[in-house]
């Protein structure tokens, strides 16, 4: 009995100690797989409140699928501009999937840019999640390698040079990654609030200049992830334009109760003018 009550306390350093550390040891992990590892994280969760049901009826776009290298087909919402273009914009939803609202973000930022086709590309392979524990629980089951494939095939299925990225919070990272998948095809890339790249390396391939929007209040993708990214940015001589709200993550999501309309409005002004003036 003694030496269970003295084995107690030593138990409790040690979750206690992992607890503290955790987000540190993420560190050593690929971006995305740091991004994927917050889905087990209980207070990351409950910073997503479950979304508001959305049901669109009147959307521009259409459900499409292509091929990949894997040999799985893929899905994509594509809106197509009503003149024919061949610049296209790969979209990457939340965390939640490609659901109704990344669809409507796809008409909208169609509708601004006019002359560019949006394709929304589904890294979920169909499944939606109706609820914060089912998005937690598909973040996690996202390989790498999988989500690639689905990204070179967009690439490949849209057969254009001119191209960008946009995403949000889990989409966010995978908009910059997708944009180092890209190459110099990548005009622009756009993300919100999304896990940066932290390997110096990879980023050295980046041929497309970066608009970064995030939140101040942001617990995870913090100020001083931002900074460094900014630091490493810098250091490799490539374009990044950062602005931070004084906002939580997730703040552009009208589903979030906390939902900042005005930095919101601000930020899809900033995103709407970095695609005008990067695609000229």
């Amino acid at each position: 009995m003694k030496r269970i009550i003295l084995i107690l306390p030593v138990l409790f350093i040690m979750h206690y100690t992992y607890s503290q550390s955790n987000h540190s040891c993420c560190s050593e992990m690929s971006a995305t797989d740091r991004f994927a590892a917050f889905g087990s994280d209980a207070g990351f969760v409950a910073a997503h409140p479950d979304p508001i049901p959305i049901h669109l009826t009147d959307l521009k776009g259409t459900m499409i699928t292509f091929k990949c290298k894997d040999g799985a087909d893929a899905n994509g919402y594509e809106v197509k501009s009503d003149k024919p273009t061949s610049k296209y914009i790969l979209m990457f939803h939340e965390w939640y999937g490609l659901n109704d609202y990344i669809k409507s973000m796809a008409d909208a930022l169609q509708s601004e840019l006019s002359d560019v086709n949006v394709l929304a590309v589904d890294l979920y392979d169909g499944k939606v999640a109706a609820t914060s524990d089912e998005a937690s629980k598909y973040v996690q089951t996202v390989k790498t390698d999988r989500a690639v494939n689905i990204i070179n095939g967009a690439i490949d299925y849209t057969g254009s040079s001119t191209m960008g990225s946009i995403g949000w919070c889990f989409g966010g990272g995978w908009s910059l990654q997708s944009a180092l998948l890209m190459g110099d095809k990548c005009k622009a890339c756009v993300m919100y609030y999304g896990m940066p790249e932290s390997d110096k390396d990879r980023l050295s391939k980046l041929q497309a200049p970066v608009l970064g929007i995030f939140g101040l209040q942001d617990g995870y993708i913090t100020p001083a992830v931002v900074a460094k990214f900014q630091d490493n940015m810098k250091d490799l001589n490539k374009s990044l334009q950062v602005k931070s709200y004084d906002a939580v993550h997730g703040f552009a999501n009208p589903s979030n109760p906390k939902h900042d309309e005005a930095a919101t409005k601000d930020a899809w002004n900033l995103t709407i003018n970095f695609f005008k003036d990067n695609f000229k």
